[in-house]
């Protein structure tokens, strides 16, 4: 008997992809050429799962600055800020955010992840409620257990269920937490976020946005969902991440509470984690610097993003519910996904294999996540491809390519 032997299921199913004679888990590249190449088995291979929304990775400004705080500063802090202190980086890393979402307080944490861990954590405890939309990503499913508040999970998207369970608490002590993502990170969908705000206001529950994925996407000004849905008033506290479209890597939150700074000091995983490196914190606020003043890299990434989503949909492919920069293609079956996740990544064609229980819904999803560095023409290569694989496999059919009019 192995200490691990409780995760058998899981082991069977990994076995299963290797039978296969694929391992999404291990995929190498010889190296990484640009936001949208890299080398695979000297291979060149378009990178369309990434989520390098804004294609900031290889940024010249962005590395040079990164290069520089590196030089000046050492490749790390080696501590927390509450034992090793705080980095003027760190500082002006926060300033900027609160800036941006025109808040008055901002926090750092050093993954995304983490963000949502220490943010959760802190804001709801035993005797509160948190409101989960069923979807939510690993993180805040996480971030629930270690707060150790009630968890109350809400239908996907369904405020009207939401505005039930909440009414079902009518007259019980503790706070309630709504949470919600911009971008649902699988599926590409968006929140209802004006009725969830509105569900927010009649129940007096606090809201909290995870725009990890809607960062730099949506929005006039690029802040994300509340943004575009005219409610950041409504929002409480939003929680994002520097590793989709800053190209970086660390979280955040930013808020207007009154005693926000308190969970600098309650917050286990902010408390505990060592803080984010000056190379990582100069690439992250001109990687901002660039969001908020290059309108331009938002508008050619929600073109490639219409362009691949209809295009696959006129294949006829079935695609998420909207065209966001995240567009993933629903699989009948697990076996006909892997063989085609395999042969699009043969055919020069990287993207993301998601199975259950990783999915909503126990979906089978080749997903994709499109870069403003994207062109055109790459683009439209990758549409050739899975065209290319969905014909060799029988999977798309004249009486498919029919229904989706491409006929």
């Amino acid at each position: 008997m192995s200490i691990l032997d409780k995760h058998s299921a899981y082991r069977h199913a990994y076995d299963t992809l290797l039978q296969h004679g694929v391992d999404p888990l291990n995929v190498r590249f010889d190296s990484v050429l640009s936001p949208t190449e890299g080398m695979l088995n000297g291979r060149r291979t378009i990178l369309l799962g990434t989520n390098n929304y804004l294609g900031l990775t290889f940024d010249p400004d962005c590395i040079e600055k990164s290069v520089e705080a590196t030089r000046s500063q050492g490749t790390g802090t080696t501590g927390s800020r509450v034992a090793n202190g705080t980095y003027d980086s760190h500082t002006r890393l926060e300033h900027e955010l609160a800036d941006f979402y025109g808040r008055k307080h901002a926090m750092v944490f050093s993954t995304g992840y983490q963000a949502n861990l220490g943010v959760l954590s802190a804001l709801v405890g035993r005797g509160d409620h948190l409101m989960l939309d069923a979807d939510s990503h690993a993180s805040i499913y996480d971030g629930s257990r270690l707060g150790m508040a009630e968890v109350i999970r809400f239908r996907h998207n369904n405020p009207d269920d939401l505005h039930k369970r909440l009414r079902r608490l009518e007259g019980m002590p503790g706070h309630r937490l709504i949470v919600v993502e911009g971008i649902y990170s699988m599926l590409g969908d968006t929140a209802p976020l004006k009725e969830i705000a509105a569900v927010k206001r009649e129940t007096g529950a606090y809201l909290l946005v995870d725009e990890a994925h809607s960062l730099g996407v949506l929005g006039e000004t690029g802040r994300g969902l509340a943004e575009k849905a005219g409610v950041e008033a409504d929002v409480d506290f939003i929680v994002g991440t520097f590793s989709k479209s800053l190209g970086s890597v660390g979280g955040f939150c930013v808020s207007d509470s009154p005693d926000f700074d308190i969970m600098r000091i309650v917050s286990r995983p902010y408390m505990f984690t060592a803080s984010l490196p000056p190379g990582v914190m100069a690439s992250t606020l001109e990687a901002l610097h660039k969001l908020r003043t290059e309108p331009k890299l938002r508008s050619d990434l929600m073109r490639n993003a219409h362009r691949l989503y209809d295009g696959l949909a006129a294949m006829g492919f079935e695609t998420g519910p909207e065209a966001n920069p995240i567009v993933a293609v629903a699989m009948p079956d697990q076996d006909l996904a892997v063989v085609f996740w395999k042969m699009l990544l043969e055919s020069g064609l990287y993207l993301n294999l998601a199975l259950p229980p990783a999915t909503p819904t126990n979906v089978r999803l080749l997903r994709t996540s499109v870069s403003a560095a994207h062109t055109i023409e790459q683009i439209d290569t990758a549409l050739a491809i899975f065209e290319d694989v969905g014909r060799r496999l029988g999977f798309l059919t004249d009486e498919r390519r029919r229904a989706a009019g491409a006929l």
